[in-house]
């Protein structure tokens, strides 16, 4: 009986074994797609391209201008310039770094307000782009 008992024991252990070396398999395979798939995309070495919509120069209104000059720019250019801008007069507010705090040259392109954040300023400087 005992013998009985060490065989149905050695079938269970057997049997776990093999599903654990199943699943080891898997997880293995799952980990070289991955692999496989972030070397693709970093052999390709394909650099985006601008949006050309993007890249369009744009005149800035009046009171855009103050900040970031009157020629035309492209809209990447004229986000780059007013952030020079908010950094160099530190403008940016010291406990929310989201929000930007607005100068006598900003509130007008600001519509006004005094504290705006980053996400709303794209937006607000997008209406004095033409």
């Amino acid at each position: 009986m005992a013998a009985k008992k060490t065989a149905k024991r050695g079938a269970k252990k057997g049997a776990k074994k093999s599903s654990a070396k199943k699943g080891a398999k898997r997880a293995g395979a799952r980990k070289s797609a991955k692999s496989a798939r972030k070397k693709k995309a970093k052999k390709s070495g394909a650099k985006r391209t601008p949006n050309a919509a993007f890249m369009k120069a744009m005149t800035p209104s009046a009171q855009l201008s103050t900040v970031v000059g009157s020629s035309p720019l492209p809209r990447t250019e004229v986000t780059k310039k007013l952030w020079a801008y908010i950094k160099r007069k530190g403008l940016q507010d010291s406990k929310n770094r989201r929000n930007i705090n607005a100068d006598d040259n900003l509130k007008p392109v600001f519509g006004g307000k005094a504290q705006v954040s980053m996400f709303e300023m794209t937006k607000l400087v997008n209406k004095h782009l033409k």
